[in-house]
Parts: C-alpha cells; sequence; structure tokens
C-alpha cells in the first residue's frame, strides 16, 4: 500500500525517524543498518514495510530496496516477526544474512540476539533457494570463499586469538576481497588483531 515515503526528516533515532509528509508527521521503525545511511539533510526518501494488525499499523523504513526484500523474506518465516527482522538487519549487514543463509552459517545467524538454533535452521530452510535464486549466487563460490574463512579462523584460533576478535576482522578481509586466499587472510589479519 504505502511503497515509499518522501518528506522532511523531524526526528531521527537508532531505531526510528519521524518524516513530515505534507503536515503529517510520519513514524517509520528502522534498523542500525539504514540509521546508518540516514544523511542529516532535510529531505529524506525511505523505501516502506506497512505491517497491519488488528490494534496496529507500523511503518517500517529502509534506505535500500535490497534490506526491504531481505526484510519481506525474513517475516515471510515462520517464527519470525517483524520486530526480529529489524533485530537481524540491525546486528549484521543485509549481504551478511543473504551470505550466512546461502552458505547454511547457522552460527552466524544464531549469533543474533533472540535466534535459537531451530530458529537459524529454519531460515536457511526456508530461504537458502529464494536467496540463491533471487540474488542469482553461486553457491559453490559461497561455499569455497567460506572455506577458505573457516580455515583461517580455525588457523587463528590456533594461534591463541580471540574467536569473534578474529571473526571481525576475517569477515572485513573477506568482505574486500571474496576470492583471497587462506594464506593472505591470515597475514592480513594477523596485521589487524
Amino acid at each position: 500500500m504505502i511503497t515509499q515515503i518522501k518528506g522532511r526528516l523531524i526526528e531521527k533515532n537508532p531505531t526510528d525517524v519521524v518524516i513530515d509528509c505534507n503536515g503529517v508527521g510520519y513514524q517509520l521503525h528502522v534498523s542500525l543498518h539504514t540509521f546508518s545511511l540516514i544523511p542529516d539533510q532535510e529531505v529524506l526518501q525511505l523505501y516502506t514495510h506497512l505491517q497491519i494488525k488488528e490494534d496496529s499499523h507500523t511503518l517500517f523504513g529502509f534506505a535500500e530496496k535490497s534490506e526491504r526484500e531481505i526484510f519481506r523474506l525474513l517475516i515471510s518465516v515462520s517464527g519470525i516477526g517483524a520486530s526480529t527482522a529489524r533485530t537481524m538487519l540491525s546486528s549484521l549487514h543485509p549481504d551478511q544474512i543473504k551470505e550466512a543463509i546461502a552458505s547454511n552459517d547457522v552460527a552466524t545467524i544464531q549469533s543474533i540476539k533472540g535466534i535459537g538454533a531451530k530458529t537459524a535452521q529454519r531460515v536457511i530452510i526456508d530461504l537458502k533457494d529464494k536467496i540463491l535464486k533471487v540474488y542469482n549466487i553461486d553457491e559453490l563460490s559461497v561455499s569455497q570463499n567460506n572455506t577458505n574463512k573457516d580455515e583461517a579462523l580455525s588457523a587463528l584460533e590456533t594461534l591463541g586469538f580471540n574467536r569473534k576478535q578474529a571473526e571481525k576482522v576475517v569477515d572485513k578481509i573477506v568482505k574486500a576481497n571474496p576470492t583471497e586466499t587462506v594464506e593472505n587472510i591470515i597475514k592480513q589479519a594477523l596485521k589487524n588483531l
């Protein structure tokens, strides 16, 4: 029904924004990802998703169409509501969620607050085929990159580094250069740890 809103930014908070459209203030719930992309200029346009329930009409705002699509895919999964989907998009970049689903990475999805093992597995089972098809991701390239990432992580753990810290550094390296070799990932990670 309402697919986008363009107007004057009245209020900006990490969880929501208020946009004035011709004298009507619309409150849009946003993820931290969208919040980080919202410029501090007066005129703002966000893509929206309107959720209608018995007791409320809630607008969710997204800086990018791709984030809205991921949100819609997530809420199509049984057990994932709009607030959980927003938490997922606040915890991880939309691309990280896509990659985790495409590569059966239950641990990454489960690392999000409020997501248990069963829910993480359900997300992957329900959405993997859609993600691979919609985003035209080659399953082999995802698993190859993940293998390099996993090998580098286990090597760094063996060297005595904290897994969470190592994972953050390795994720940045792999994101910047997805075809990086295991050796180079480890070398670059050692410089940044």
